[in-house]
This record gives structure tokens, C-alpha cells and sequence, in this order.
């Protein structure tokens, strides 16, 4: 008994001291060896406290500016702790320490955990990006993408395909457009015991495909820095709705210019390094864009993904949307599009918002083909409680 007690006081000792990092007033008393001594190093190297360097200015505990030393802390952190773990300190550290210039080297992303952040920056290092490293970044945003696709396409396809099979279903049918199933289904109360039949009051079907029951889906993307990990799962997003052929999908991305991506969706990782996150907004002249390519409203489902933050014309904003929805567009507004939750966002624009039918409200991927869904059926979102 008491040796099981001693083990587990020292179990506690043992990761009180990982936590606490060693500090002389840690209190725990506690020596590390092998595996733990290597696993403290590492969060020693990122989070431990500022020391002062020979020349009297601060430095971190370890990793300092250099790229190998940096490459050799990304394979240790892989090495002892779980994925989850790895890319909240990737994140940290380039946050923390100022790494960013550092993903501009091959090496370096090479043995980085690849995840919906690492990508968000290393799309905003496009532009200064070397030619010795894009192939090797091109190659870590498409397993990113490839990831997510595996992650969200089928389900997508299976939602959407439901709802648009829905929406196109009409009341009163051609005999060989008769939906015999669901007529049966809905008219069972029907039921006439002396014939033993049923009597359809109302008969269901589908419409014939056409032009004029295809669905038109715009995407218009906010692409300032705030808004990276939104922009990874729309473009993602945008190729899945592209490849369905009852779908025209329109993928617009904006900060205070206008980039029509539409012709890239076939391959998402072109869309988005067809992006330039950071810079200004301007919801407005995006909108404004997105108006124009509307020839049926009835028929049409506008996503807006954006913070709000808007740098144009804030009336004329609300106007255009005011404008949209009384022509009969669906549209829709995601303050957010990734796993984080709630995002800051401009509170007084998404209030005038509300107030025009158009609710905004952070969305996870894994809710936005529910969304999307209620949209193409003209029904009531499935808005999260907490919004």
C-alpha cells in the first residue's frame, strides 16, 4: 500500500515539475531524466521564461532564429507529444517566437505537422515565398486539403443531394414523374378497407431537370489575415458544391479588391493560392460583384464569409443585401467557417444584418452542409444556440 502511495506521489511530482518547467520555486523537488528530460526541453525551448543574453538583451529559452534548430524542435515535438498537441505549439510558436519567416524554408516545412493554421500562414507568406520552397508548400497545403476533402465531401454530397432533390419536388406531377414512395407515405391515412387501396389525395414527384430548378451558389470570401482558417475550408468547400453537377458555384474572394476564383475550383489548392490574405476589407464592392452575377434570384443561395469589419460603404452594404433578399436570394452570412467557434466580429453590422433576415453566426465545417442545405430548401437555418 505504501509503495503504490509513493509511486503515485511521485507520478504527480513528475508532471507537476513538466508543468511548472523547473523554475528554482517550482517546489516539486523533482529530477528529470531520459524522455522526460528531452520532452521538458521542448516546451523549455518555446515556453520557457526570457533569459537575458551576453549582450543584455532577451532571448528565448531555446529556439532562437534558426532554421535547423527550429526543423530538429518540430521532429522533437512530434516525437513526444499527440498531433492535437503538436499544432497548438506550432501555432504557439510562431505566435510567441516570430517564426514565420522561418516556414519560407524547406527544411523546415518538411517537419511541420501540417494542419488548417499552418496553411492559413503559409498563405500569407505567398507572395515572398522563395522558388526553392513553394513546391514543398504546395505539397503541404494539398495534404491539408486532401485531408479535409476525406473529412467533409461525402457528407456534403449526401446532404446537399437531399435537399436539392427535395426542393425540386412538385405536387402535382406527371404520371411517370410520380414519386410512388413517398405519394404512398403520404397518403396512407387514405386507406379505403372495402377497395384495400389508397386513395392519394396528393401526389408527389419530382421535377423534370432543367436550368430552371438548377441551384446557383456564390461563395464571396473575406480574405483579411483574421479570416485564414475560414478561407481554407471554403475553398474546400467551394470545389465539393463544384463538382455537383445540379450546382453552379461561383467562388468570389476579397479584402478592398475583387478576385473572381471560379475558374480554379477544380483544384482548391489553386484557389488558394490564388488568395492574398491580409489587407483591407470591402464587403460592399464584393457584394456589389456578387449582385451582378445574379440572373435568378429565386434560384440563388449567396454565403457571405466574413468578420464584418467592413471598410467600404456600410449603407450601401445593407442596401445590397436588403436588395438581394427581396429578389428572392437565399442569403446567408458566416461570421466564421472553421473549428475555433466565435470570432470576433463587428457586432453593429451583424445586428443591421439581423435585422434584414440575415442572421450572422460562426459556423463549424461540419455544420455547414446542414446549412447549406436549409438554404437551397428555403427553410429556417440551423442557427447554433449560443448565437
Amino acid at each position: 500500500m505504501t509503495g503504490e502511495s509513493t509511486d503515485s506521489t511521485q507520478e504527480r511530482l513528475r508532471r507537476w515539475r513538466l508543468v511548472l518547467g523547473g523554475d528554482a520555486a517550482d517546489g516539486t523537488g523533482c529530477a528529470l531524466s531520459g524522455q522526460d528530460a528531452a520532452m521538458d526541453g521542448a516546451l523549455t525551448a518555446l515556453y520557457g521564461k526570457a533569459d537575458k543574453g551576453a549582450a543584455g538583451r532577451d532571448r528565448s529559452a531555446g529556439l532562437g532564429a534558426s532554421a535547423p534548430a527550429v526543423a530538429r524542435w518540430l521532429g522533437d515535438i512530434r516525437t513526444y507529444f499527440p498531433s492535437s498537441v503538436v499544432q497548438v505549439m506550432q501555432r504557439d510558436a510562431i505566435d510567441r517566437l516570430g517564426l514565420s519567416t522561418l516556414l519560407l524554408e524547406p527544411e523546415m516545412l518538411e517537419a511541420a505537422e501540417a494542419d488548417v493554421h499552418l496553411v492559413g500562414t503559409l498563405l500569407s507568406l505567398n507572395k515572398a515565398m522563395p522558388e526553392t520552397t513553394k513546391e514543398t508548400a504546395r505539397a503541404v497545403v494539398r495534404k491539408v486539403v486532401e485531408d479535409l476533402e476525406k473529412r467533409l465531401a461525402s457528407r456534403t454530397r449526401a446532404t446537399l443531394t437531399g435537399a436539392l432533390d427535395r426542393s425540386a419536388r412538385v405536387n402535382r406531377p406527371r404520371h411517370h414523374d410520380i414519386d410512388w414512395n413517398r405519394t404512398i407515405a403520404a397518403n396512407l391515412k387514405h386507406y379505403v378497407p372495402e377497395y384495400r387501396t389508397i386513395v392519394p389525395e396528393r401526389l408527389i414527384g419530382y421535377g423534370r431537370a432543367s436550368q430552371s430548378v438548377k441551384k446557383e451558389v456564390i461563395l464571396c470570401i473575406d480574405q483579411s489575415g483574421s479570416m485564414a482558417a475560414s478561407v481554407v475550408y471554403a475553398s474546400v468547400f467551394g470545389a465539393v458544391l463544384a463538382s455537383m453537377r445540379s450546382i453552379n458555384t461561383r467562388l468570389v474572394v476579397f479584402d478592398t479588391a475583387v478576385v473572381d476564383l471560379t475558374d480554379q475550383l477544380d483544384d482548391p489548392v489553386d484557389v488558394l493560392f490564388g488568395t492574398q490574405l491580409g489587407g483591407g476589407t470591402d464587403i460592399n464592392r464584393a457584394l456589389a460583384y456578387c449582385q451582378s452575377q445574379i440572373t435568378r434570384p429565386a434560384e440563388t443561395v449567396v454565403v457571405l464569409i466574413s468578420d464584418l469589419y467592413e471598410g467600404g460603404i456600410r449603407n450601401e452594404m445593407l442596401k445590397r443585401v436588403a436588395a438581394m433578399k427581396a429578389s428572392g436570394v437565399q442569403f446567408v452570412t458566416l461570421l466564421a467557417l472553421s473549428d475555433e467557434g466565435a470570432p470576433a466580429y463587428d457586432r453593429e453590422h451583424a445586428a443591421a444584418l439581423a435585422a434584414l433576415g440575415a442572421p450572422a453566426f460562426a459556423c463549424t465545417p461540419d455544420l455547414f452542409p446542414e446549412v447549406m442545405a436549409a438554404a437551397i430548401e428555403k427553410r429556417p437555418l440551423p442557427i447554433p444556440e449560443s448565437v
